[in-house]
């Protein structure tokens, strides 16, 4: 007789482990299932899901109990449950984007958007659609509509999650999936992986299908995974690429260069964190890669740029929001959100091509710089999880702290660098801080491969995610 969930600790086990123990029949789908469900139910915290999927989650949870029992799995996470942010379709529900406005045109998506029916296809099971920042449009995952997911690794009060894939990032480190999907504009998976101690990867532009994903700034904006573990991360981009996935090969860690920009990155940097940093900095050393620090100037001039003409992610939500900005109620879609839209009403379209002519230029210099295969390590975010209560109380001091919380994962946007957000430790307030590995645009592969051999060097030995 097969062992039950119930002799399964679901919060402490990667998807994965959990394709292993359904395969082997220690646990059915359904049973995993309904420890989620039930797990969801009884959190302290709510905001985490807007919506959950439990009809459709249970239905597929019997599917793939059924192809398992007759050895048919689709793939290695047959019968796992995953759950994507609110900004990406699952037919028959709204994708609100966490926004009441949305969720008041009561508009249902006709199908699932093509990741979701890619992950389908490899029997995962869907859990529902996650809380976000509305429009994804913050870096602090803040939500006046739904709630603000508390990042559960704060002790001392009630810390911002990171956003704007919030929900997905805190899904994750509470373990009530696995792995969640969520979306990175200007850091948005790579922040809160960060502030709560857990892995999020972000792709080179183009990566994944992004048909059935509601758009923040479409020349930005991709999907990416949280998980707890990197071979979690490998197999579900593996599964989101599909035929075209180019699997990372061996490397041998003299081979790695690593480049540590000392400009821009490092401004303002908190004690602790830069501690950890250069903890793990000198780690990697001692094993023998090579470590490179210097100056690297299309940093200084891709701010004088966006300081110059403006930001993209702005325009672009400002082009799509328009009509729904103008048409809405005061207080009707989050004052912060709208107040950043609106702030480019006038940029002129001499600027805005200027800028994505600009950041192109830029990037294409930096990998005729350091080449195609190097790597360039900075950390996620200058500061850990800030206390959500100062946050609502100043929207000045909110802006301020969502620009700077957002700016070195904002780089790995605008010059397309794939980036990795490692746990590296604890810093202030007992708070996960992140090491942030990119690579240049389109060496994925080369970045996980990477990753592959850093990873245990970059975690310390304690203190490097939610337990």
């Amino acid at each position: 007789m097969s062992r039950t969930h119930e002799y399964i600790d679901l919060t402490r086990t990667s998807a994965l482990q959990m394709g292993m123990l359904l395969a082997r029949g220690e646990v059915t789908s359904t049973q995993i299932v309904e420890s989620v469900f039930a797990a969801i139910d009884a959190a302290s915290d709510q905001a985490v899901f807007i919506q959950l999927t439990r009809a459709r989650a249970l239905a597929e949870a019997r599917e793939s109990d059924q192809l398992l029992s007759e050895g048919r799995p689709r793939s290695a996470l047959e019968g796992v449950p995953i759950a994507y942010k609110a900004l990406i379709d699952l037919k028959g529900e709204i994708t609100s984007a966490a926004s009441k406005v949305i969720l008041a045109e009561g508009v249902r998506a006709d199908r699932d958007a093509g990741i979701v029916e890619s992950l389908r296809r490899a029997g995962m099971v869907t859990i529902g659609h996650l809380n976000m920042t509305e429009f994804a449009f913050s870096a602090l995952g803040l939500n006046p509509h739904f709630g603000t997911p508390h990042n559960p690794c704060a002790k001392d009060e009630p810390r911002a999650p990171g956003g704007s894939s919030s929900g997905s990032a805190v899904a994750v480190a509470l373990g009530l999936v696995p792995v969640a999907i969520g979306s990175d504009t200007g850091g948005s998976i790579r922040v809160p992986a960060a502030f709560n101690g857990i892995l999020g990867y972000k792709p080179s532009f183009g990566s994944f299908d992004m048909d059935g994903i509601f758009p923040l700034a479409p020349s930005l904006d991709t999907l990416g995974i949280f998980a707890r573990t990197l071979a979690d991360i490998e197999v579900v981009n593996a599964l989101m690429v599909g035929d075209y996935y180019d699997f990372p090969s061996a490397v041998a860690m003299p081979e790695l260069r690593i480049i540590v920009p000392t400009n821009v990155v490092l401004d303002g940097v908190e004690p602790a964190i830069m501690a950890r940093f250069d903890e793990a900095l000198a780690r990697l050393a001692a094993r023998g890669a090579r470590i490179e620090r210097r100056h690297i100037p299309q940093l200084d001039e891709l701010n004088a740029l966006v300081a110059k003409h403006g930001q993209i992610s702005n325009a672009e939500a400002y082009a799509y929001h328009k009509q729904r900005l103008e048409a809405s109620a005061p207080g009707a879609i989050d004052r912060r959100v709208a107040k950043r839209i609106l702030s480019v009403k006038t940029m002129l379209a001499v600027d805005y091509c200027a800028v994505q002519a600009g950041r192109e230029a830029l990037s294409r210099a930096c990998t005729e710089q350091f080449g195609a295969h190097s790597l360039l390590a900075m950390p996620a975010t200058p500061f850990v999880a800030p206390p959500i209560a100062a946050l609502e109380a100043d929207d000045d001091y909110f802006a301020d702290i969502n620009m700077k919380t957002g700016r070195n994962a904002r780089i790995g946007n605008m010059l397309d660098w794939p980036g990795l957000s490692i746990p590296m430790g604890l810093a202030a307030h007992d708070m996960p801080a992140g090491f942030l590995l990119c690579g240049m645009p389109g060496q994925d592969s080369a970045l996980l491969a990477a990753a592959h051999l850093l990873e245990g060097d970059i975690r310390p030995a304690k203190g490097g995610a939610v337990a």
